[in-house]
């Protein structure tokens, strides 16, 4: 009979409050709980707490506080987000995790007027930031890999390992494209390339949300981001404004965005920090309403990059843009923007209530903004099922399973630039002592927004676990890049010169006694990194090597022994002495948890290095831009240099050899609106079996406006055997001819195209078709 009753208690709860029925569509429950929220509790729906959490709700050691919450939110207002619970108390692991966002939830369920669930966000770049997650390779890597289904893979991964410890949105994937190597965030990108950039990040928001069935705790929301042209700012330096026509703009910035929101359906984006035309990003309604909203028809929501409204006005630990006189004026332009929600904290977005009191907001300009945050909500299941199972989140985070995905991603990132006379790999029967030398040899390299995962496996350590008891392996640091390398230590500290000299002369007398030198140099964590603040600086004036790396390699070669230098860097380095002299190198970018492990395998053969270059390495600064699609009147050369970059996009070379040939049009003749493959013949033609990337380029020859010289359109990977041969047939439909002509129309003009198909961008590694277009 209590059974009965409770039944019935709950089916008239329902009939009475719609939005409480998991069985109405969740635009109806909606319209439903919108109908029923005050105008401080819409404000609520917009805010985040993230460095606010351990005043608000958090006890000394990260753990929630029950009295300290009821006093923070006494109001019963609820709240929109939370943000990184991971960091809460220095760090949490799984189960504390999952734990702490059941805690959260709870409270916020229980102690709000209505009910309504918080979101939790996290960082989740290459991996979840956060004690024990998996750490796979950063996106300039993965960019590498030109391996969509493995990055898709990837982001699965990491969309289960957040959300199983509490996470509903992902503040990734990075969409940028990277047109400025002096940029201290390249590394977050998939790299200079639109069409690349596009592939990757709808593979990335296909991993975060596979179906969109949130309801299975294995997926989260991906966020789009930064919104937009903040691939290629003035100076290379961050936040600058992105001065690019509307042209450019669109084919280039905009698409990498339009492409993932229309074949992915992103459910979020991050608008940008730079500024478009004098208007910033978190400002422009042009950007967010009309184009986003409008003419593309986004229902998702928009959220603010950190401190982003802020900086419409002034910000003194950084910038500001002056568009605002105060923080008021900033809430009323993001609002009127277009922007659903602060983040990371309740600053600007405290004044909404007061502007929509005045007049200068109307209270169903939040309602529009706060609607699809709740869609969202109620799709993911958070007002019926909104806990965890922490006993779940430790088995699966960092497990066996995932780490050898993250070693598979790191082999696939690998890029051989150079390997003269075959010197690589090594063979490990016939070697008795190898020197591991430079500051790269013996420290993580994560790169940025890591976490602490379970393992993280050194060059050094890769290179003794592999050789075991069969060669003696010896180390020395041999100088310094910056003193600590911290991508969170503010202060960058330059090496002491008589320090790394000393250094030097040890790593010499060491790698003496070896066979074979394995050089570990480039960057490190600070040396390309966001810089967000004027005491935290990530962006170059310079490509070089940093401090005495090039003497450390002078060094080296100087003992007549055989070299060989895997690069570990953020942004492209101008290695021209090492390109020149060293006998084998190899392009790592970040390689993740898995760093040395996978090293060790490609050095010995054991992986046979696939990598090619997402973005063009230049010779020198003076050289930006370099990128590989460039206007026919660029590029025209200099006095006293080369003009082509040191290495070009879609470069890297294998331990096999493969032959491209017999590339064929099915049509050779389509009207704009129709469609053709091409193809050609592939054949692993040397002694190790290998992967092969075939990349598609187009030209319009004659054209109502300049085109590039040539645009990557189509790639595969195929795997090969020692002798084994395929065929590769890529698509050319009217999307990949069109592009915004004389009058900003999206057309495919009549006319020849260059239809070009190698293995990289240089005009060497490209064999040529005509494809004729009519009317």
């Amino acid at each position: 009979m209590k059974k009965q009753k409770s039944a019935a208690a709950l089916s008239a709860r329902k009939a009475s409050s719609p939005y409480k029925d998991a069985k109405l569509p969740s635009s109806r429950r909606v319209k439903d709980l919108i109908a029923r929220m005050t105008l401080e509790e819409k404000a609520a729906q917009m805010m985040c707490v993230w460095q606010s959490k351990a005043a608000t709700m958090l006890d000394a050691e990260g753990n929630f506080d029950f009295q300290k919450a009821k006093k923070s939110f006494r109001n019963g207002r609820g709240l929109g987000q939370v943000g990184r619970p991971s960091d809460a108390g220095g760090g949490k692991d799984a189960r504390s995790m999952a734990v702490l966002t059941n805690a959260i939830q709870k409270f916020f369920l229980e102690n709000s007027r209505l009910g309504i669930p918080v979101m939790f966000h996290e960082e989740c770049l290459h991996g979840h930031a956060a004690p024990g997650g998996t750490s796979f390779p950063q996106p300039i890597a993965l960019g590498a890999t030109f391996n969509p289904a493995l990055v898709e893979s990837l982001f699965t991964m990491t969309a289960l390992e957040a959300r199983l410890r509490g996470a509903h949105h992902a503040l990734t994937p990075v969409v940028d494209v990277a047109r400025e190597p002096r940029w201290g965030r390249v590394e977050e990108t998939y790299g200079e390339d639109p069409y690349l950039v596009s592939r990757l990040g709808i593979a990335a928001v296909r991993g975060f949300q596979g179906e969109k069935n949130f309801r299975d705790k294995q997926h989260v929301l991906a966020t789009l981001k930064h919104f937009v042209g903040h691939g290629q700012p003035e100076s290379g330096m961050n936040c600058a404004p992105s001065n690019v026509s509307l042209r450019v703009l669109e084919e280039t910035f905009l698409y990498t965005f339009k492409e993932a929101l229309r074949e992915a359906g992103a459910v979020t984006l991050m608008a940008s920090y730079n500024e478009i035309d004098g208007v910033p990003s978190h400002a422009n309604k042009w950007l967010l309403r009309d184009l986003l909203r409008k003419q593309w028809g986004f229902k998702g929501f928009v959220v603010s990059d950190y401190y982003a409204i802020w900086e419409l006005g002034y910000r003194p630990d950084t910038h500001g843009h002056n568009v605002a006189k105060d923080k008021k004026e900033s809430c009323a332009l993001a609002v009127q923007a277009g922007v659903n929600i602060e983040l990371p904290d309740p600053d600007c977005y405290l004044h909404l209530v007061e502007l929509v009191k005045k007049g200068v907001l109307k209270e169903s300009q939040l309602d529009d903004l706060v609607a699809p945050m709740l869609f969202w909500k109620f799709e993911m299941g958070l007002f019926d099922d909104p806990y965890v199972d922490p006993e779940e989140a430790d088995r699966v985070v960092g497990c066996d399973e995932h780490r050898a995905l993250a070693l598979t991603a790191a082999h696939e990132a690998i890029t051989l630039l150079k390997n003269e006379n075959g010197l690589a790999p090594l063979d490990l029967n016939k070697i008795k002592t190898i020197a591991v030398i430079g500051p790269n040899a013996d420290r993580g390299l994560l790169g940025g927004y890591s976490g602490v995962p379970k393992h993280n496996v050194t060059v050094l350590d890769g290179i003794k676990a592999k050789a075991g008891k069969k060669m003696k392996v010896l180390y020395s640091e041999g100088c310094k890049i910056t003193i600590g390398g911290s991508w969170n230590q503010d202060a960058v500290v330059p090496s002491d010169p008589e320090e790394d000299r000393k250094a030097i002369a040890e790593a010499v007398r060491v790698a003496r006694k070896a066979d074979v030198i394995v050089l570990a140099i480039g960057g490190n964590e600070q040396t390309s990194r966001e810089a967000w603040g004027l005491n935290h600086m990530g962006d170059r004036t310079s490509l070089d090597l940093i401090g005495r790396q090039e003497e450390l390699v002078k060094a080296m070669l100087g003992l007549g022994k055989p070299v060989i230098v895997f690069l570990f860097n953020g942004r492209p380095l101008s290695i021209n002495y090492v390109a020149e002299n060293v006998p084998v190198i190899y392009e790592c970018w970040y390689l993740g948890q898995e760093t040395g492990h996978a090293v060790a395998d490609v050095l010995f053969g054991d992986y046979n290095p696939a990598g090619k270059l997402p973005i063009s390495v230049p010779r020198s600064v003076g050289h930006l831009p370099v990128f590989y699609n460039y206007k026919p009147s660029a590029r025209r050369g200099y006095l006293f240099d080369d003009v082509s970059p040191l290495y070009a996009f879609g470069y890297g070379l294998s331990y096999t050899s493969f032959k491209i040939a017999n590339p064929r049009l099915t049509k050779k003749k389509i009207r704009t609106d129709g469609s053709t493959q091409v193809s050609v013949d592939v054949a692993n033609t040397g002694k190790r079996a290998g992967a092969e990337v075939v990349q598609l380029y187009i030209r319009d020859l004659v054209s109502s406006v300049t085109r590039p010289v040539k645009e990557f359109k189509g790639f595969r990977k195929v795997w090969l055997e020692p002798g084994e041969s395929t065929t590769v047939t890529l698509d050319i439909t009217p999307a990949l001819l069109s592009f915004f002509d004389v009058n900003m129309k999206y057309v495919v003009e009549p006319g020849d195209f260059a239809i070009m198909i190698g293995n990289s961008s240089r005009d060497a590694d490209l064999q040529t078709l005509t494809l004729q277009v009519t009317r």
